[in-house]
Parts: C-alpha cells; structure tokens; sequence
C-alpha cells in the first residue's frame, strides 16, 4: 500500500535533501532480525549513491541523549524508535517524508506494535510519504491500514500467485512429540539437506528439541525472543554462515528472515492463533522461508491426530493439497524431490 504512488511523492524536496546529513525515511520492522536485514540491504543499495547511510533503532544500540542524527535512513523496531522519537529526541519526526511499515499486517494486527505504530505516524508531517509492505493482508487489517492511508494506491498479488508451487507440503501423523521427533530423525537420514529451519510453537519445545538433536551429534542452534539482542544477532549470523545447518526457533524468524541455503523448512507443531484456530499468515510466512529466489523447498508438518482438522482449514484456506507420508517407510521419503 503505497502513498501516493512511486514517482508521485508529493514532497520533491525529499529527492533533493537524501544527500543532506538529516534523517529523510524511518522504517518500522516487527522484529530486530528483519530490522538489520532491511538495513543490510539498503546499504548494499547505498553504495551505489553518494554519502548514503543508515542507523538503527533497535535494542542495545544505545545513543547518548542530544546526539544529532546524521543518517538519512532509520531503521528499527517500534518500541526502540519511540524512545529515539520522545524520550531521547534523537529523531524529529516532522524531518520524515517516507515512513515506511514493514510486514505491516503483524504491525497493525498485533496490540503493543499497533498502539507504537499509530502514536509514530500521527505525529508525521502531512505531506509524507507512508508505504505498508506484507505478503498476508486479512480484510480487517486491510480496513485498517485504509484508515491511517486516506486514499491510497493498493498493489495487490493475485491469489494463484502466492499458491507457492515451488514448495512441496508434506505432513506426518504422529501421536507425540517423540514421534514427531522419530519422523524428522528419518527425514535427515534420507534427503540431502542444505540447510533447515524448524519451527516450535513454545520456546520449552524449542529447547528440548534443541537438546535431543544435539545428543544424537547434530549441530543446531535455538532462536527465541529470550535471547539478547547480541545473542540474537550472533545466531543468525552463524546460521547465516552455514556453520549450524539447523536453526530451531519460535515465530520470531517467521518473517522476512531470508537465507539462501534453506531447502527444508518443519513445523514441529501447526501454527495457531490466541483462539487455537489455525494461522494461515504465519503458516504461509514460516513455509516461506525456503523456496526463496525462485528456487525449490520442502515443508514438512508434524501433525497430531486432533490436530488434522487444522491441517484441513490450511488446505482449504491455500486450496493446496498437502500429501500425508509415512514416517516409517524410508523408500517412500527418499523419493521426495525438490
């Protein structure tokens, strides 16, 4: 969702002042992973301009109050570009003319995130530019974001282009968590795999699996939202640098996080909602975390008995087919291709 359209902008001074040594965009990321990665990109970009530059708002990159801040780009999580706006007053928000809202439906959906996100754009200069990024849109969300956007320019993909064809499903029906576990033992004994992402729906499962692949000699590494922010980085980094081929983690990684060389992606449990309904945005974004750059992945799901009418409503709601294996039979799974 963008306002207005590129090529558009209704402050042109925004084209003429990026080189000036003032902050010009602000962009807003759920989580400090998908922050840096974003400012990653963008310096990679910058160096193709002059004097382009970035900063980030996140946890535990600490400036001292009155520092002027000379970047053009700020990037950064809500609660850290609060304190940077209001607290500190390192940022005048009224610089801003692109505001920019990444995996803007978690952003909108999502309370604390909301009540941040809301209180840092009503504070913007009429005339600047606001762009909402996200893969998912519920109708209410949608609603919304066409509330805080009057009028708004809206770049919608059609439904069969997000079917993700590139990415074979598979479930395994399993009666516990050691089931669960005998299964994922049987997928790394008979496909090749580059580099895994396996997805729990509680940091205590996370752990323990963590725990049992670890035992049985298996390098991995545990993401989850209690980790410090320079723990957070350094796991990343080294998942990043091929040194664990197997990253456990909760939703925290289920956004944005993009590595090259994950062909495998597993759900230790389906993802649900605060009601236990079936969340099809987070089931659609974790899965989504190979197959990237056009190339071929695998899902897997590990599916309780009482959980196959979840796995149901995720057939229906993507109007896919996910085809059941049987953990036992290893010819069967050395068959499966990408």
């Amino acid at each position: 969702m963008v306002q207005p359209s590129c090529g558009e902008h209704k402050n042109p001074a925004f084209a003429q002042n990026i080189f000036e040594m003032e902050e010009q965009c602000l962009c807003l990321a759920p989580t400090y992973e998908l922050a840096v990665q974003t400012g990653q990109v963008v310096e990679k970009m910058g160096k193709l301009c002059v004097n382009i530059r970035v900063t980030y708002a996140v946890r535990g990159n600490r400036i001292p109050r009155g520092t002027k801040i000379e970047e053009q780009i700020i990037i950064g999580t809500p609660g850290t570009v609060l304190d940077w706006c209001f607290k500190l007053r390192l940022l005048d928000v009224k610089k801003i003319s692109v505001f920019v809202l990444d995996e803007a439906d978690v952003m909108i959906d999502t309370q604390g995130f909301l009540d941040q996100s809301v209180r840092i754009q009503r504070t913007l200069s009429q005339d600047c530019q606001m762009l909402l990024f996200s893969a998912t849109f519920e109708d209410a969300v949608l609603r919304f974001a066409e509330q805080i956007i009057p009028d708004p320019n809206i770049i919608k993909l059609r439904r069969e282009e997000m079917t993700l064809t590139n990415i074979r499903q598979y479930y395994f029906l399993c009666e516990n968590k050691q089931d669960k576990y005998k299964a994922l033992c049987n997928i790394y004994g008979s496909i090749t795999v580059g580099q895994a992402i396996i997805f729990c729906q509680t940091r205590r499962n996370a752990k323990w699996l963590s725990l049992e692949l670890t035992q049985d000699g298996h390098k991995v590494s545990v993401l989850s939202g209690e980790l410090t922010v320079e723990q957070r980085a350094a796991v990343i980094q080294r998942f990043r640098d091929g040194k664990e081929k197997v990253l456990i983690t909760t939703n925290v990684c289920a956004r944005g996080i993009d590595v090259k060389q994950v062909t495998i992606v597993v759900n230790f449990k389906l993802p649900t909602n605060q009601l236990r309904c079936p969340d099809f945005e987070t089931y659609l974004h974790r899965i989504g975390r190979t197959g990237r750059f056009g190339k071929k992945g695998l899902a897997f799901n590990m599916v309780e008995r009482h959980n196959l009418p979840l796995l149901q409503s995720i057939e229906e709601h993507f109007k896919t087919k996910i085809k059941q294996l049987d953990p036992d039979d290893m010819d069967e799974i050395e068959k499966i291709e990408y």
